[in-house]
């Protein structure tokens, strides 16, 4: 059936709006905002020349690139022109045929321009050369060549720098959109995934997690983004991952973890951002980069788990099938933490729990899988 135009628009704006109030995006953009920054601190982004070229959008930095070469080729221009007219080489002025030009064939502003613009590329198409009668005209082809030289080292130096830059790296490491709670080996756990999409490795991965929640102390004081430490680990820990296929990331939901109290008919009652962070080194460039994501309670899924995708074929061959990456399927699960542990309190949620309107249930079947 199709929706109608409302539902869809409605749709829309609940997700602009979910955006907006994230701290972190799906893809590990910071939605901060800096205010009445003063000016002399604003300069500091001028001194460092560098880091702001980098950090630059490719859009301005191709329009800068080609703004610094027009513009010191017309200034350059410029000059040789003056050069020209004070030696009296311009058309206009009616030189002898018997003068010696400070530049050859340099007799008009045009000519002047495509003079500079040789110069400064090193095309020299040999009609148009630097006489030895003007002591200023061979000083200025020695400052223009330096200039030029020193506009091209930093422009390579920028498109080089921002081509191999580690969070291009990053867009090959992926999260699952959603992350689910279910028990795993006796306990309750908080479970992601995370995919390398190259065969190369992440070396040294690590992965940690941070909870963002406005939060009052006891004194009265409201704490905005207070941060609390979240630790996630795999079968075998929680340092030096190996990376070589899609890993289940989990948080053992313990009387030390925030996520204790709360449950299936609470959590999406909660205001708080999971964010996700995985550090580690690229194999293939020895450079290091951070990998972000987060999750906010409507995309926590509670009583539902991942399908494997982890298979071996009759070859021996291990089989990644990332149609089921993000795939899951409702299993058996306590209400609350305190109903898995059976600890006292907290008792009174409703068993039947609530139904949740953020995903939709497949149904999927499962093939038979040899688990790696």
């Amino acid at each position: 059936m199709t929706r109608s135009l409302r539902e869809v628009v409605k749709e829309y704006i609940s997700e602009r709006r979910v955006r907006k109030y994230r701290l972190v995006t799906k893809d590990g953009r910071c939605n901060i905002e800096f205010g009445n920054v003063m000016h002399r601190n604003r300069f500091a982004y001028v001194l460092d020349i560098w880091t702001t070229f980098v950090e630059t959008r490719w859009r301005f930095v191709i329009l800068h690139f080609v703004a610094s070469f027009t513009l010191s080729w017309f200034i350059f221009g410029l000059l040789w022109y003056w050069i020209a007219r004070d030696h009296g080489d311009l058309k206009w002025q009616n030189p002898p045929e018997n003068q010696t030009a400070c530049v050859y064939s340099v007799n008009s502003l045009t000519y002047a321009f495509l003079f500079s613009l040789e110069t400064q590329t090193t095309i020299g198409y040999g009609n148009v050369y630097v006489t030895d009668v003007c002591p200023g005209a061979v000083a200025l082809i020695i400052i223009q060549s330096l200039m030029g030289a020193i506009i091209n080292c930093f422009w390579v130096g920028v498109i080089m720098t921002k081509i191999a830059l580690p969070k291009k790296r990053a867009k090959t490491i992926t999260f699952s959109d959603s992350a689910v709670i279910c028990p795993k080996k006796g306990t309750l756990c908080l479970q992601i995934r995370v995919a390398n999409l190259r065969k190369t490795l992440m070396i040294g991965s690590q992965i940690y997690g941070k909870l963002l929640r406005t939060t009052i102390t006891p004194e009265g004081e409201t704490i905005i983004l207070d941060q609390v430490s979240i630790d996630f680990m795999v079968d075998a820990g929680k340092d030096n991952l190996f990376f070589v296929c899609p890993l289940t990331l989990y948080h053992v939901i313990d009387k030390t973890s925030p996520f204790f109290d709360m449950a299936v008919d609470t959590l999406h009652q909660q205001e708080f951002e999971l964010v996700v962070f995985l550090d580690g080194t690229a194999e293939s460039t020895s450079s290091t980069c951070q990998v972000r994501t987060s999750y906010i309670p409507q995309e926590i899924m509670w009583g539902y788990d991942f399908l494997p995708i982890i298979s071996r074929s009759k070859e021996g061959k291990y089989r990644v099938d990332f149609s089921n990456f993000a795939k899951v399927v409702p299993v058996p699960t306590a209400h609350c933490a305190y109903c898995y542990h059976n600890e006292a309190g907290h008792h009174h949620h409703s068993i039947n729990g609530i139904d949740n309107q953020g995903f939709e249930v497949i149904d999927i079947e499962t093939p038979n899988i040899t688990k790696m």
